[in-house]
């Protein structure tokens, strides 16, 4: 049974919500996922793609393991402070959380969860290697697709914006989700974990969509930051579908035939080998056509274990999107 949580806003909380988005919050959400905390199997196709990729680079994700529980009552609020701007880069999130104040870890962070005494224990050397694990699982299991995930949260962004400007709060957190509500003042969250009423005392309300939370929303509004709430975007449910194929003979006539192919048949990430298979052209012809659009910024390289994996950068999913339509002269 679900508890009501309510959040009462001031006028000066409604002027500072904002929205944003977080590659951190996005680790933490999507191991997760990995943990076992998706009895829908709606990320499927995903962790069927990234567990070997895991296994094949040999992370040790202990430090980060011993941090996120399934189930869980919560997520430490040290590990996933909330942004201060709309779009930061993971490079700046773990430049935070490595700077994190040893007083921080022994108030937010429930001292009876494994790993935490290692890292009171030695702070900096504790909260280094744990951003040095963030990174090695973001390299294998979520940079590939950030550009796809990125779209999703960004299109939401967009959308509750307009809603916004439409209607106000009340048309934002309708729309929102079914677990919150709207009141006079006082949005309502139907939460598994909190209860009761809660200010924001002017800091306002941040929305960060997360492409991992699916069917729940996170709720961070006792922190010393910026009280939070993790939703699903819209859409979520079609993340990893199969996306419609470009037309190559769209996009060959700007980047040559060889080059346009290899685009399209990057609805996932892949490797040179893989490519060379699929598409017929030689491993050497893979290789130099990759290069090019590496340069171009249409493909991303991230490496799994011994092997190179390429995907589509958020410019590149644009001109796809653009050149998925019907075929030139087609009826």
């Amino acid at each position: 049974m679900s508890s009501v949580l309510e959040i009462e806003f001031a006028a000066q909380d409604v002027a500072r919500t904002r929205f944003a988005l977080s590659p951190l919050w996005e680790v933490v959400a999507s191991l997760r996922v990995l943990l076992g905390a998706d009895a829908h199997g709606l990320h499927r196709r995903w962790t069927e793609a990234v567990r070997p990729r895991i296994a094949a680079a040999r992370l040790d994700l202990t430090p980060l393991t011993s941090l996120v529980t399934v189930p869980t009552a919560g997520i430490p609020s040290f590990l996933v402070p909330p942004p201060t701007v709309p779009q930061p880069s993971l490079a700046v999130e773990l430049a935070a959380l490595r700077a994190t104040p040893p007083p921080l870890l022994r108030t937010s962070t429930p001292p009876a969860r494994a790993g935490v005494a290692a890292l009171r224990a030695d702070p900096e050397r504790g909260l280094a290697r744990l951003a040095e694990t963030i990174e090695g699982y973001w390299e294998a299991a979520l940079a590939p697709y950030w550009p796809r995930i990125r779209t999703l949260c960004e299109g939401d962004v967009q959308h509750r914006a307009l809603l916004l400007a439409q209607g106000g709060m009340q048309r934002l957190f309708d729309d929102l989700d079914p677990k919150l509500a709207w009141d006079e003042g006082t949005l309502q969250l139907a939460s598994r974990c909190r209860s009761g009423r809660a200010r924001l005392d002017g800091r306002g309300l941040l929305l960060t969509p997360s492409a991992f939370v699916w069917p729940r929303i996170f709720s961070d509004v006792v922190a010393e930051w910026q009280p939070t709430l993790r939703y699903p975007p819209r859409g979520t449910g079609t993340l990893w579908e199969e996306r419609a194929q470009p037309h190559p003979e769209a996009l060959a006539g700007v980047l040559g035939r060889g080059r346009a192919v290899l685009l399209a048949e990057l609805t996932g990430p892949a490797s040179t080998t893989e490519l060379a298979r699929r598409t017929g052209l030689s491993a050497g012809g893979v290789s130099q056509h990759l290069s090019a659009l590496r340069a171009a910024g249409l493909v991303s390289a991230h490496r799994s274990g011994r092997t190179v994996l390429y995907a589509r950068t958020s410019v590149a999913e644009a001109l796809v999107a653009q050149s998925s339509g019907p075929s030139p002269g087609s009826s």
